[in-house]
Protein backbone atom coordinates (compact mmCIF):
# COMPACT_ATOMS: atom_id res chain seq x y z
CA UNK A 1 0.00 0.00 0.00
CA UNK A 2 1.47 3.27 -0.88
CA UNK A 3 2.20 5.62 1.92
CA UNK A 4 0.19 9.00 1.56
CA UNK A 5 3.27 11.19 2.56
CA UNK A 6 5.46 9.47 -0.01
CA UNK A 7 5.72 12.56 -2.05
CA UNK A 8 8.93 14.35 -0.55
CA UNK A 9 9.06 17.95 0.76
CA UNK A 10 10.00 20.67 -2.49
CA UNK A 11 13.53 21.86 -3.22
CA UNK A 12 12.46 25.46 -3.00
CA UNK A 13 11.06 24.40 0.83
CA UNK A 14 14.95 23.00 1.71
CA UNK A 15 16.38 25.94 0.62
CA UNK A 16 13.86 28.06 2.59
CA UNK A 17 14.25 25.74 5.43
CA UNK A 18 18.39 26.07 5.19
CA UNK A 19 18.03 29.90 4.99
CA UNK A 20 16.04 30.24 7.96
CA UNK A 21 17.97 28.52 10.03
CA UNK A 22 21.19 30.46 8.91
CA UNK A 23 19.46 33.89 9.99
CA UNK A 24 18.79 31.87 13.43
CA UNK A 25 21.94 30.93 13.57
CA UNK A 26 23.46 34.49 12.74
CA UNK A 27 21.08 35.85 15.25
CA UNK A 28 21.87 33.48 18.13
CA UNK A 29 25.99 34.10 17.24
CA UNK A 30 25.27 37.66 17.86
CA UNK A 31 22.50 37.20 21.02
CA UNK A 32 25.72 34.77 22.51
CA UNK A 33 28.66 37.18 21.69
CA UNK A 34 29.41 37.23 25.45
CA UNK A 35 29.41 40.39 27.70
CA UNK A 36 33.15 41.06 27.90
CA UNK A 37 33.55 39.39 30.91
CA UNK A 38 37.67 37.89 31.91
CA UNK A 39 38.34 35.20 30.64
CA UNK A 40 37.70 32.88 33.39
CA UNK A 41 34.15 33.91 33.34
CA UNK A 42 33.82 33.00 29.09
CA UNK A 43 33.78 29.54 30.06
CA UNK A 44 30.16 29.42 30.57
CA UNK A 45 29.46 31.75 27.42
CA UNK A 46 32.09 28.96 25.21
CA UNK A 47 29.72 26.22 26.68
CA UNK A 48 26.22 28.19 25.32
CA UNK A 49 27.45 28.78 22.38
CA UNK A 50 28.77 24.99 22.08
CA UNK A 51 25.27 24.38 22.79
CA UNK A 52 23.09 26.65 20.79
CA UNK A 53 25.55 27.25 17.54
CA UNK A 54 26.68 24.83 14.42
CA UNK A 55 23.88 22.18 14.29
CA UNK A 56 20.59 21.57 14.34
CA UNK A 57 17.52 22.30 11.67
CA UNK A 58 16.05 25.29 13.45
CA UNK A 59 13.03 23.42 12.62
CA UNK A 60 11.02 25.43 15.76
CA UNK A 61 11.94 28.62 14.70
CA UNK A 62 10.97 28.56 11.33
CA UNK A 63 7.68 27.00 12.37
CA UNK A 64 7.56 30.39 14.30
CA UNK A 65 8.30 32.59 11.44
CA UNK A 66 6.53 30.38 8.79
CA UNK A 67 3.28 30.69 11.53
CA UNK A 68 3.79 34.85 11.67
CA UNK A 69 4.55 35.07 7.82
CA UNK A 70 0.75 34.02 7.56
CA UNK A 71 -0.37 37.12 9.30
CA UNK A 72 1.80 39.80 6.66
CA UNK A 73 4.80 39.70 9.99
CA UNK A 74 8.54 40.12 8.30
CA UNK A 75 11.06 37.35 9.02
CA UNK A 76 12.76 40.20 10.69
CA UNK A 77 10.26 41.00 12.65
CA UNK A 78 9.46 37.05 14.09
CA UNK A 79 13.46 36.42 14.35
CA UNK A 80 13.75 37.44 18.19
CA UNK A 81 10.91 35.16 19.46
CA UNK A 82 12.13 32.49 17.43
CA UNK A 83 15.69 32.22 18.91
CA UNK A 84 14.15 32.97 22.16
CA UNK A 85 12.13 29.44 21.06
CA UNK A 86 15.07 27.95 19.97
CA UNK A 87 17.45 28.74 23.58
CA UNK A 88 14.56 27.01 25.45
CA UNK A 89 15.47 23.89 22.80
CA UNK A 90 18.71 24.02 23.18
CA UNK A 91 18.70 24.34 26.71
CA UNK A 92 16.37 21.25 27.08
CA UNK A 93 19.09 18.87 24.93
CA UNK A 94 21.64 20.09 27.08
CA UNK A 95 19.58 18.72 29.87
CA UNK A 96 18.16 16.04 28.59
CA UNK A 97 21.57 14.98 27.74
CA UNK A 98 23.16 14.73 31.50
CA UNK A 99 23.99 11.55 33.10
CA UNK A 100 20.99 12.04 35.66
CA UNK A 101 18.56 12.19 32.51
CA UNK A 102 19.39 10.25 29.07
CA UNK A 103 23.10 10.07 29.67
CA UNK A 104 23.71 10.57 26.01
CA UNK A 105 27.22 11.26 24.79
CA UNK A 106 26.89 12.45 21.35
CA UNK A 107 24.31 15.02 19.94
CA UNK A 108 24.42 16.29 16.20
CA UNK A 109 27.34 14.45 15.91
CA UNK A 110 29.89 15.42 18.30
CA UNK A 111 30.26 14.82 21.60
CA UNK A 112 27.27 16.45 24.43
CA UNK A 113 28.19 18.81 26.40
CA UNK A 114 28.78 17.68 29.73
CA UNK A 115 31.38 15.81 27.81
CA UNK A 116 33.27 18.49 25.90
CA UNK A 117 33.29 21.15 28.85
CA UNK A 118 32.04 19.17 32.32
CA UNK A 119 28.53 18.74 33.89
CA UNK A 120 28.53 21.35 36.04
CA UNK A 121 29.03 23.48 33.22
CA UNK A 122 26.88 22.09 31.19
CA UNK A 123 23.71 23.02 34.12
CA UNK A 124 25.11 25.86 34.19
CA UNK A 125 24.93 26.37 30.52
CA UNK A 126 21.31 25.38 30.10
CA UNK A 127 19.73 27.48 32.73
CA UNK A 128 21.75 30.54 31.37
CA UNK A 129 20.43 29.86 27.99
CA UNK A 130 16.81 29.50 29.75
CA UNK A 131 16.74 32.67 31.00
CA UNK A 132 18.57 33.95 27.72
CA UNK A 133 15.02 32.87 26.15
CA UNK A 134 12.80 35.61 28.74
CA UNK A 135 15.61 38.06 28.45
CA UNK A 136 15.58 38.28 24.70
CA UNK A 137 11.48 38.09 24.68
CA UNK A 138 10.68 40.76 27.05
CA UNK A 139 13.17 43.21 25.15
CA UNK A 140 11.34 45.77 22.62
CA UNK A 141 13.29 43.67 20.19
CA UNK A 142 11.06 41.16 20.51
CA UNK A 143 7.75 43.80 19.81
CA UNK A 144 6.96 47.13 19.93
CA UNK A 145 4.20 46.37 22.32
CA UNK A 146 4.79 45.45 25.72
CA UNK A 147 0.96 43.55 25.67
CA UNK A 148 2.36 41.17 23.00
CA UNK A 149 5.63 40.33 25.03
CA UNK A 150 3.89 39.75 28.00
CA UNK A 151 1.24 36.91 26.09
CA UNK A 152 4.51 35.54 24.59
CA UNK A 153 6.51 35.73 27.64
CA UNK A 154 3.59 33.78 29.42
CA UNK A 155 3.14 31.38 26.64
CA UNK A 156 6.37 30.15 26.77
CA UNK A 157 6.97 29.97 30.19
CA UNK A 158 3.65 27.69 30.49
CA UNK A 159 4.90 25.99 27.29
CA UNK A 160 8.69 25.41 29.04
CA UNK A 161 7.93 24.81 32.70
CA UNK A 162 5.56 22.62 34.80
CA UNK A 163 2.28 22.53 32.25
CA UNK A 164 4.79 21.38 29.40
CA UNK A 165 7.85 20.34 28.41
CA UNK A 166 9.50 19.97 31.86
CA UNK A 167 6.46 18.24 33.07
CA UNK A 168 6.62 15.79 29.75
CA UNK A 169 10.64 15.22 31.02
CA UNK A 170 9.35 14.08 34.60
CA UNK A 171 7.14 11.30 32.72
CA UNK A 172 9.40 10.18 30.25
CA UNK A 173 12.09 9.46 33.66
CA UNK A 174 9.30 7.99 36.10
CA UNK A 175 8.94 4.06 37.37
CA UNK A 176 4.91 4.99 36.38
CA UNK A 177 5.81 5.49 32.02
CA UNK A 178 6.73 1.70 32.41
CA UNK A 179 2.81 1.24 32.68
CA UNK A 180 1.53 3.71 30.01
CA UNK A 181 -0.61 2.64 27.22
CA UNK A 182 -0.93 4.28 23.70
CA UNK A 183 -3.22 7.58 25.27
CA UNK A 184 -0.90 8.17 28.40
CA UNK A 185 2.61 7.55 25.92
CA UNK A 186 1.01 10.55 23.37
CA UNK A 187 -0.39 12.72 26.57
CA UNK A 188 3.43 12.45 27.69
CA UNK A 189 4.97 13.43 24.69
CA UNK A 190 2.45 16.43 24.20
CA UNK A 191 4.29 18.04 26.62
CA UNK A 192 7.41 16.89 26.73
CA UNK A 193 7.90 17.68 22.63
CA UNK A 194 4.55 19.18 21.60
CA UNK A 195 4.87 21.89 23.77
CA UNK A 196 7.25 23.71 21.94
CA UNK A 197 6.02 23.81 18.66
CA UNK A 198 2.33 24.51 19.65
CA UNK A 199 4.40 27.97 21.23
CA UNK A 200 5.82 28.10 17.94
CA UNK A 201 2.55 28.33 16.05
CA UNK A 202 0.83 30.43 18.89
CA UNK A 203 3.47 32.52 18.74
CA UNK A 204 3.51 33.33 15.25
CA UNK A 205 -0.07 34.43 15.45
CA UNK A 206 0.64 36.11 18.50
CA UNK A 207 2.68 38.37 16.60
CA UNK A 208 -0.02 38.73 13.86
CA UNK A 209 -2.80 39.43 16.19
CA UNK A 210 -4.35 36.39 14.49
CA UNK A 211 -8.00 35.81 15.43
CA UNK A 212 -9.31 33.22 17.50
CA UNK A 213 -10.30 30.82 14.91
CA UNK A 214 -6.99 31.26 13.17
CA UNK A 215 -5.10 30.81 16.64
CA UNK A 216 -7.41 27.83 16.99
CA UNK A 217 -6.56 26.52 13.85
CA UNK A 218 -3.00 27.12 14.20
CA UNK A 219 -2.86 25.04 17.88
CA UNK A 220 -4.62 22.18 16.04
CA UNK A 221 -2.22 21.97 13.15
CA UNK A 222 0.93 22.29 16.02
CA UNK A 223 -0.56 19.74 18.21
CA UNK A 224 -1.36 17.02 15.71
CA UNK A 225 2.21 17.66 14.08
CA UNK A 226 4.04 17.98 17.35
CA UNK A 227 2.90 13.93 18.01
CA UNK A 228 3.80 13.55 14.59
CA UNK A 229 7.61 14.45 14.36
CA UNK A 230 8.08 12.68 18.25
CA UNK A 231 6.48 9.47 16.91
CA UNK A 232 9.04 9.98 13.38
CA UNK A 233 11.42 10.37 16.25
CA UNK A 234 10.87 7.02 18.09
CA UNK A 235 10.83 5.36 14.45
CA UNK A 236 14.83 6.89 14.11
CA UNK A 237 15.48 5.73 16.97
CA UNK A 238 14.07 1.99 16.60
CA UNK A 239 14.95 1.64 12.81
CA UNK A 240 17.63 4.25 12.07
CA UNK A 241 21.44 4.54 12.59
CA UNK A 242 24.05 6.67 14.61
CA UNK A 243 25.65 7.68 11.68
CA UNK A 244 22.61 9.24 9.66
CA UNK A 245 20.37 10.40 13.09
CA UNK A 246 23.88 12.25 14.19
CA UNK A 247 23.02 10.93 17.90
CA UNK A 248 22.83 7.13 19.32
CA UNK A 249 19.57 4.75 18.60
CA UNK A 250 18.07 1.86 19.86
CA UNK A 251 18.24 4.27 23.65
CA UNK A 252 14.88 4.14 23.84
CA UNK A 253 14.25 0.42 24.07
CA UNK A 254 17.82 -0.26 25.84
CA UNK A 255 16.08 2.27 28.48
CA UNK A 256 12.52 1.00 28.73
CA UNK A 257 11.30 4.16 27.15
CA UNK A 258 7.31 4.60 26.73
CA UNK A 259 7.35 5.18 22.95
CA UNK A 260 4.01 4.35 20.89
CA UNK A 261 6.58 2.43 18.68
CA UNK A 262 7.23 -0.26 21.40
CA UNK A 263 3.30 -0.03 22.64
CA UNK A 264 1.93 -0.03 18.73
CA UNK A 265 4.47 -1.86 17.07
CA UNK A 266 6.65 -0.49 13.92
CA UNK A 267 3.72 -0.70 11.52
CA UNK A 268 0.98 0.39 13.62
CA UNK A 269 3.04 3.48 14.78
CA UNK A 270 3.86 4.32 11.03
CA UNK A 271 -0.02 4.35 10.23
CA UNK A 272 -0.41 6.48 12.98
CA UNK A 273 1.74 8.92 11.80
CA UNK A 274 0.03 9.20 8.53
CA UNK A 275 -2.90 9.82 10.42
CA UNK A 276 -1.44 12.60 12.49
CA UNK A 277 0.42 14.09 9.61
CA UNK A 278 -3.14 14.11 7.31
CA UNK A 279 -4.78 15.83 10.77
CA UNK A 280 -1.73 18.46 10.83
CA UNK A 281 -2.75 19.39 6.88
CA UNK A 282 -6.28 19.78 7.07
CA UNK A 283 -6.19 21.70 10.31
CA UNK A 284 -4.35 24.21 7.63
CA UNK A 285 -7.68 24.31 5.13
CA UNK A 286 -8.81 27.70 6.19
CA UNK A 287 -5.63 29.33 5.17
CA UNK A 288 -5.40 28.07 2.06
CA UNK A 289 -2.79 28.65 -0.25
CA UNK A 290 -0.90 30.73 2.16
CA UNK A 291 0.18 27.56 4.19
CA UNK A 292 2.04 26.10 1.61
CA UNK A 293 5.24 26.03 3.46
CA UNK A 294 3.66 24.78 6.92
CA UNK A 295 2.31 22.12 4.53
CA UNK A 296 6.06 21.25 3.20
CA UNK A 297 7.18 21.11 7.20
CA UNK A 298 4.28 17.68 7.28
CA UNK A 299 6.19 16.38 4.54
CA UNK A 300 9.72 16.83 5.50
CA UNK A 301 9.13 15.70 9.65
CA UNK A 302 7.76 12.27 7.23
CA UNK A 303 10.62 12.11 5.38
CA UNK A 304 13.64 13.43 7.42
CA UNK A 305 16.07 11.08 8.53
CA UNK A 306 17.65 12.68 11.89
Amino acid sequence: MRRRYAVLPNMAFLEQLERVAGAVEAHLDHLLAGPGLSPQSERLTDAMRYAALGGGKRLRPFLLIESARLFDVDEAEALPAACALECIHCYSLVHDDLPSMDDDAVRRGRPTLHIAFDEATAILAGDALLTLAFEVLSSESAHPDPTIRAELVLLLAKAAGWQGMAQGQALDLSEARKHFGPDEIAAMQTLKTGALFRFACEAGAVLGRATSQDRAALFAYASAFGQAFQLADDLLDAEGDAASVGKAVAKDADQGKATLVASLGAGPARARLDQLLADAEAALTPFGGRAVTLRDIVRFAAHRKR
